[in-house]
């Protein structure tokens, strides 16, 4: 079987550094994106590619592909995990910030999409695995523009697989919790934050990365081909579909 190829935006740290760490350790051949150079994660995955671009930057993006393909050859996988989640009032947001959510959350999802779905076609089989929220099941009042990008990306998920479905790519989306990263800790975890959220789980502790790696293993394994379409939600129920 041919060697895969993964794309992993936010590989820096977080979740991001623990999807490319899973892949990698699956036998994958990984690069990264990112704003800022990824260290950590080069020290973790053997053959790691490093991708320093903005990923609402179409021409950025397209200069990175082609590092991707003239390292590896090819692509299989990409994972649309960098995102921002800015917390305040409804009132307090302006207009700027609320497309800058929409620019990370939605449209850079939308660009790296587009940009690698030629690589996926001419190899005939794909993964397409967005990052959403348990949030847009849950809806803080805080996080109104957060959860209506990920409420948009659920949206672009579905429509994405019927799309491709027949090309042999699947289009599926990960719900998570609030997950320990060193942004969240700094940002919606603190001040009590992961501890109202711990409240509302019937798992009663605070979501880790690690969480998240063996779904994103089932749903871009060979064995997946008829999941296309799905939000799955590991946020430790918090909600249910």
């Amino acid at each position: 079987m041919e060697t895969r190829t993964a794309l992993v935006t936010g590989a820096a740290q977080g979740l991001g550094q623990e999807f490319a760490v899973a892949l990698a350790g699956r036998g994958y051949r990984v690069a990264g994106i990112d704003l800022v150079p990824q260290p950590e994660t080069g020290e973790r995955v053997l053959d790691y590619l490093e991708l320093i671009a903005d990923v609402t930057d179409e021409e950025q993006i397209g200069h990175a592909l082609e590092q991707v393909i003239d390292r590896f050859g090819t692509l299989h996988v990409l994972v649309n995990n960098a995102g921002v989640y800015p917390e305040s009032a409804f009132e307090d947001i302006t207009p700027e910030e609320w497309r800058r959510v929409m620019r990370v959350n939605l449209e850079a999802p939308f660009l790296l999409t587009r940009a690698v779905l030629p690589y996926l076609r001419a190899a005939g089989w794909g993964r397409i695995v967005n990052i959403v929220s348990a949030a847009v099941l849950t809806a803080p009042p805080t996080m109104v523009a957060y959860v209506s990008s990920k409420a948009g990306l659920i949206g672009f998920t579905r429509s994405l697989a019927s799309a491709l479905g027949p090309s042999g790519i699947t289009a599926n989306a990960i719900a998570p919790s609030m997950v320990r990263t060193a942004t969240a800790e700094r940002t919606v975890g603190a001040d009590g934050g992961f501890e109202h959220v711990r409240s509302q789980q019937a798992v009663p502790r605070t979501q880790e990365p690690s969480d998240l790696v063996s779904t994103l293993l089932y749903v871009v394994d060979e064995g997946s081909d008829f999941l296309t379409g799905q939000t799955l939600n590991v946020a430790g129920g918090s909600a249910y579909l």
